[in-house]
């Protein structure tokens, strides 16, 4: 088995969550492959070239082997992604917080952005958590969202989600809505935010029962 980390937008390989699945996996010994998907330069990224370098990492591995997606927020829309380009690889999915309507008209994983300033200028500047500073982006990664519709996405292999009831960045209902028309989906509601620092515990209990570990 090979399980891929994908993290969020803003985010790094080195993140919490990423760190936090690293060292569990690591206990059984199950490599995790935590990619980089802010390069090359992150005010150029787009939801098209993540789903490529993801779809890559795949294509490189040998076709026997089982591989686990796992995507935070932004990561988990990249992973119901290549999930639905390559259902013959991956084995199951796990998605943390996902950010499914990324190209909504309002962004969540953005915050309240004037759309039609952000379209005019062609940047808009955020707080980049992996990097510890404020970065442009462009803005054709709203724009490249756009064409990702996670809604009608059906994927054949098990799905875990873990979804936090306070999170302010995706809408919980949302979440909820999506899950409940997937009969293969088994929904987590845990009491926390986006973030889901405090449910950490909890999310690798279940994550290794799902994953047969």
């Amino acid at each position: 088995m090979l399980v891929i980390y994908l993290h969020g937008f803003a985010s790094s390989a080195a993140s919490t969550k990423a760190s936090f699945f690293a060292a569990k996996l690591g206990e059984r010994g199950i490599p995790l492959e935590t990619p980089d998907l802010n390069e090359p330069d992150f005010s150029t990224l787009t939801v098209s070239r993540m789903v490529k370098q993801v779809t890559d990492a795949v294509d490189r591995r040998p076709t026997a082997t089982d591989i686990v997606l796992i995507g935070s927020s932004l990561g988990a829309l990249v992973a119901v992604q290549v999930a639905r380009q390559r259902p013959d690889r991956i084995h199951r999915v796990i998605l943390l917080a996902p950010a499914l309507e990324f190209g909504g008209k309002a962004p969540p994983a953005l915050g309240d952005r004037d759309l039609d300033q952000w379209r005019t200028t062609g940047l808009t500047n955020v707080f980049h958590y992996g990097y510890g500073r404020i970065l442009p982006v462009g803005f054709e990664l709203y724009a490249d969202a756009c064409t990702y519709d996670c809604s009608d996405v059906r994927l054949s292999m098990p799905i875990q989600i873990f979804q936090g009831r306070n999170d302010t960045v995706v809408a919980p209902e949302s979440v909820e809505r999506w899950a409940a028309t997937r009969p293969n989906a088994e929904l987590h509601m845990v009491d926390d935010d986006h973030q889901l620092g405090r449910s950490l515990d909890y999310i690798w209990t279940e994550s290794a029962r799902f994953l047969g570990l």
